[in-house]
């Protein structure tokens, strides 16, 4: 049954959101009214994004519609930026100036970039978030022949990989910071991966990056001559939900607790790489973002159906990861194993279209 009073508004079109339209595509609107506010009509999937640098997929596989995912699944899409909740008033302020009232929201806007705040400022330094804007610029340019990505995890290496494999790069450094390459991976994967950079002639760099003066250097090594720097950092947590007065970690990322509900505003949830988990440690990454979906659809229909939310999400204590090494093959970790061929390349294709194409087939029939 709906709750024909309350109006539902999603902030962002994240991993979990989407999955949120799925639901309700399936199931119906847990209310009489519901908006989602994103600032781009498609969903980019960063998975395919290091496949389309090498050449592998086009510009455009790794999207999913969301607008249309909200118009089959009764919603209506409105195109704008947060920019404060007045969580009081129940008023979300749009950076165009508009405003959206509402009685329940949720957050999946994902994080910002922070590369100029940790290594400095440079021209040539671009961010890989907002995934967006990081896709539109590498578009628009000749890739130059020095390349230096700055970032040791799994979208760092990847991205190191992908641009070796890219026409006209000549250099290829990777410096993956002080805590070493993939420190939260298991010592096969990393000597695998390591294997794989020498093979490929990408030279690692295991100290923290830093510029200083127009010169990036790491340690006491001189990095230079370098014509472009990639910053694959994680995501800081953007101004604006601890301006608008929600409970917030140290971080400024939105606090949560284990039904992703924010710790200050019952009417208000947050999921993704938004929010911060207060009763367990959830990292920021797309696998937990997505399993994290189903979740928060059922917690959003209780709330609208006036029921205390129940359910939450508990990480696995192993995931799968494959990692693409740009050359049609693929490393694999889950756990403390890893394997390593072109088969694991064709298991991450088949796991990423497979996850694509179950929301193009939701939103083809619009």
């Amino acid at each position: 049954m709906t709750n024909e009073r309350e109006h539902l508004v999603l902030i962002g079109a994240g991993h979990a959101h989407v999955a949120v339209l799925a639901d309700w595509i399936e199931r119906g609107l847990p209310c009489a009214r519901a908006t989602l506010l994103t600032p781009h009509s498609h969903l980019r999937y960063s998975g395919t994004v290091p496949g389309w640098i090498a050449g592998q997929y086009a510009r455009d596989t790794g999207t999913v519609d969301v607008a249309s995912l909200a118009k089959r699944a009764g919603v209506q899409w409105v195109q704008g930026m947060c920019a404060r909740i007045d969580s009081e008033a129940k008023r979300i302020e749009m950076v165009d100036g508009a405003t959206i009232e509402f009685d329940y929201a949720s957050i999946d806007t994902g994080g910002v970039g922070r590369a100029g705040r940790i290594l400095g400022n440079d021209p040539r330094l671009i961010d890989i978030r907002p995934i967006d804007a990081f896709v539109e610029q590498m578009a628009q340019m000749n890739l130059p022949p020095r390349i230096a990505i700055v970032g040791g995890g799994a979208g760092g290496v990847e991205l190191a990989f992908a641009l070796r494999n890219t026409s006209g790069t000549d250099t290829v450094t990777l410096v993956s910071g002080a805590d070493g390459l993939l420190p939260d991976f298991a010592g096969a994967v990393r000597n695998r991966v390591r294997r794989a950079l020498k093979v490929q002639a990408i030279r690692l760099v295991e100290c923290d990056a830093r510029i200083q003066g127009g010169v990036l250097s790491a340690g006491d090594q001189l990095l230079e001559p370098v014509d472009l720097i990639i910053a694959a950092l994680g995501s800081a947590a953007p101004d604006w939900p601890r301006g608008s007065g929600l409970a917030c970690d140290e971080a400024g990322f939105v606090a949560v607790d284990r039904h992703q509900r924010s710790t200050s505003h019952a009417h208000i949830f947050a999921v993704g790489d938004v929010a911060s988990r207060q009763d367990l440690v959830v990292p920021h990454s797309g696998v937990h973002a997505v399993h994290s979906g189903p979740i928060l659809a059922a917690n959003l229909r209780a709330v609208m159906a006036g029921v205390e939310p129940s359910a939450s999400y508990t990480p696995r204590p192993t995931n799968l990861y494959l990692i693409s090494t740009g050359d049609g093959s693929a490393i694999g970790s889950y756990g403390p194993f890893s394997a390593q061929g072109r088969w694991v390349a064709k298991l991450k294709h088949w796991i990423d279209k497979r996850w694509l194409s179950q929301y193009a087939d939701l939103a083809k029939d619009v």
